[in-house]
């Protein structure tokens, strides 16, 4: 694993958690919900993979019928991929974005994700 700058770190992880805060149950919506993601070395960035979470598990699912799951975790780091060994880099990507990315493989969450309405 690489060093990253605690700073850094943690403004990823506080911006992470306050992504996946607002990601509602598979029951809240009636549509499915999806964000950016660049699938694959090089590939452009399209609005095409659905996001569901159950718990603490995050399934990001991509057009071609592959899909990554995340677990949510309460330790610093945010967001820890659920299965495999590669490991999840957390960045902020604009003002209201972050970006998560797991080998080729690259996720941009919005800040406020899925608020629940009331």
């Amino acid at each position: 694993m690489g060093i990253m700058h605690p700073n850094r770190a943690l403004k990823g992880s506080v911006l992470l958690c306050l992504a996946l805060a607002g990601c509602g149950g598979p029951s809240e919506s009636a549509g499915r919900e999806t964000i950016f993601c660049s699938i694959g070395a090089n590939a452009a960035w399209r609005d095409d993979c659905p996001v569901e979470r159950t718990r603490d598990l995050l399934t990001v699912r991509h057009a071609d019928g592959g899909f990554r799951r995340f677990r949510i975790v309460q330790d610093g780091r945010g967001v820890v991929p659920a299965d495999g060994a590669e490991r999840a880099d957390i960045g902020i990507a604009g003002k209201d974005e972050i970006e998560l990315s797991v080998g080729q493989d690259r996720y941009r969450l919005p800040v406020r994700f899925g608020e629940r309405k009331k």
